[in-house]
């Protein structure tokens, strides 16, 4: 699978920040809710950096990974004084912090084909162990409850340059835990427009699954719809764990 080439990292950058944006307000909320005031944010799945500039304008220190070399591209020029790299958050070294994020179901995304429960749970244990005591770590998944009756359904978006087409492919089957995304874009390039396709494919996961991982490791465990006002969308769940104080 390509993971956010060129034209689609610049169309979700332009056209769909919003999230980031309305999302990481709330969040930075919460931080200080949570009296994590100051220290080193690792961003897993940091896109085209909007959540990072956010952060550093707040007065924390970023750290960036993200798999597709094209959204790193562009969280370097929107986040200069933050670090990147450009990694599976699989594989990536996680440094000692005080916050690890992960927006948008990054951790839900099959760009790594070893990306599975066991995976996960392995990547839990690496963030509990890099964060300090009282530590957060916050992210948000997509669940089954996306899935419809219907077998697809198709979404368009526009501006004057570029346009999307987005057709999210459901199977009926209940015991299907990968939902499916095509995703064709136009961008224009001189007179004419470029055509790209890619196709994600994302792992869906209930609370039940995950929630019981992270309380065994250390973490106390908040599942949410909504990140402080801001709503997720339907199908999606965020999680707010905190490493318990020794």
């Amino acid at each position: 699978m390509k993971a956010y080439g060129g034209d689609l990292a610049f169309i979700h950058d332009v056209g769909y920040g919003g999230f980031a944006k309305q999302a990481g307000e709330q969040l930075l909320k919460i931080f200080i809710k949570e009296q994590m005031y100051s220290g080193l944010v690792v961003d897993l799945g940091c896109g085209s950096g909007i959540w990072a500039r956010k952060l550093l304008s707040a007065g924390y220190d970023v750290f960036g990974v993200d798999i597709s070399p094209d959204m790193i591209k562009l969280a370097r020029k929107a986040a200069a004084n933050a670090s990147f790299e450009c990694a599976s958050f699989l594989d990536v070294r996680l440094p000692q912090c005080s916050v690890v994020t992960s927006l948008g179901e990054c951790l839900c995304y099959l760009f790594d084909a070893k990306n599975d429960l066991v995976s996960l749970e392995k990547l839990f244990r690496r963030v509990y162990s890099a964060l300090e005591l009282g530590g957060l770590f916050i992210f948000d998944i997509v669940t089954p409850r996306v899935r419809k009756n219907a077998v697809s359904e198709k979404s368009f978006c526009e501006s004057d340059d570029w346009s999307i087409l987005v057709e999210y492919f459901a199977q009926k089957s209940k015991d299907d835990k990968v939902w499916r995304r095509g995703i064709t874009t136009f961008r224009k390039v001189g007179k004419l427009y470029r055509r790209n396709y890619e196709e994600h494919r994302q792992r869906l996961y209930e609370s039940r699954e995950l929630a019981p991982l992270l309380r065994r490791l250390g973490f106390s465990v908040r599942v949410v719809k909504k990140y402080g006002d801001y709503s997720l969308l339907p199908g999606r769940l965020g999680f707010i764990a905190r490493k318990k104080q020794a």
